[in-house]
């Protein structure tokens, strides 16, 4: 039996918002309103490496997150990316579907719906496209989207360039809290790193001030590289409060994730974030989630930890395969107790 996918609740014209999507009153954006104005950091990758460096780190002990610019993928790439997404969501519902995934039977990547219901019983206005991008090894083409043609072509260009990036911001991480360069890549499984691609598509919503596109969570990677359109709805939360990010053309977003918090014993923490919907725009992201092979161990770094962290915190390895935007088995990982 085919799974109920929200683009398809969308185009049937609905009035009202299904009851499993209204969120606890609490949790409705109509009654937790993010403040506007306040720009989260913006970086540029062209400006002097100590600067960088100082920018980065101001931006992972405050933030959590920061756009960057200059960062060298060409933006008509980046319009490639999106427009090969944008058609995979166009094809016929059936077609769409002979690339359905299974959860429950521990088969996560392809096409999904999170129908998965919280504790509150409620589901996210969200249908997604995930699948492995590195190491090659890993990686399954037979699962990729055959339509548009050129999905793989444009697809493994832009991981080529997302690599690149994501080694530079690790190395000015790693600096950032004063280690060599190379610790954090390597602290992640080296050229083993895993780049997991999940591609968001959030459709026009009857009640969107009464829904979520993604219910407020942290990401399990190490650092969570994200593209969005141009319909706003990313928030990421700070001192208490959600903040709006603006859209900002041929930025890059970076979170920072479970792991770099873990492996920072703490001093960089994890950015809690959600995403709206909008009534009259299709919202779509495209996010890469960088994540260390299962095999690995995650513990504080030597030079960062405590003796109390030592002695209680032991290494634990990245949780199964597809987890890395997943909250299920995150409190396991963390070092002292988090927001709410």
């Amino acid at each position: 039996m085919a799974a109920e996918r929200v683009q398809a609740l969308a185009t049937v014209g609905l009035d009202a918002l299904p009851a499993q999507f209204v969120r606890p009153s609490h949790e409705r954006p109509e009654n937790s309103r993010a403040i506007e104005g306040v720009i989260v950091p913006v970086i540029s990758l062209s400006q002097p490496h100590h600067a960088l460096v100082c920018e980065i780190h101001k931006a992972c002990l405050e933030w959590g997150s920061f756009l960057v610019t200059d960062h060298g993928i060409p933006p008509e790439l980046v319009r490639r990316l999106q427009e090969v997404g944008r058609e995979f969501f166009r094809l016929p519902q059936e077609e769409k579907e002979k690339y359905a995934n299974d959860p429950s039977r521990g088969s996560f990547e392809g096409y999904g719906t999170k129908m998965t219901k919280n504790h509150d019983e409620k589901v996210e206005w969200v249908d997604y496209f995930f699948h492995l991008m590195h190491p090659p090894c890993k990686v399954r083409h037979e699962i990729w989207p055959q339509h548009p043609p050129s999905y793989r072509e444009v697809t493994e260009e832009y991981n080529k360039e997302i690599l690149r990036v994501t080694e530079v911001l690790l190395e000015l991480i790693s600096e950032g809290l004063g280690l060599e360069k190379n610790v954090l890549k390597a602290s992640l499984g080296g050229d083993q790193l895993e780049l997991e691609m999940k591609i968001n598509l959030y459709p026009p919503c009857p009640q969107p001030q009464l829904a979520l596109g993604v219910e407020p969570h942290t990401d399990m990677s190490a650092l969570t590289i994200l593209v969005p359109n141009e319909v706003p709805g990313l928030q990421a939360w700070k001192d208490g409060n959600w903040y709006a990010v603006d859209y900002l053309p041929n930025a890059l977003f970076f979170h920072v994730g479970d792991q770099i918090e873990v492996l920072s014993n703490g001093k960089y923490k994890s950015v809690l974030h959600r995403s709206l919907v909008n009534k009259e725009k299709t919202r779509m992201s495209w996010a890469v989630f960088c994540v260390p092979p299962q095999e690995v161990l995650i513990g504080p770094l030597p030079g960062l930890s405590t003796t109390r962290t030592q002695q209680s915190t032991q290494p634990k390895r990245m949780p199964s395969f597809g987890t890395a935007n997943s909250t299920s088995s995150r409190n396991s990982f963390l070092l002292q107790d988090r927001r709410t």
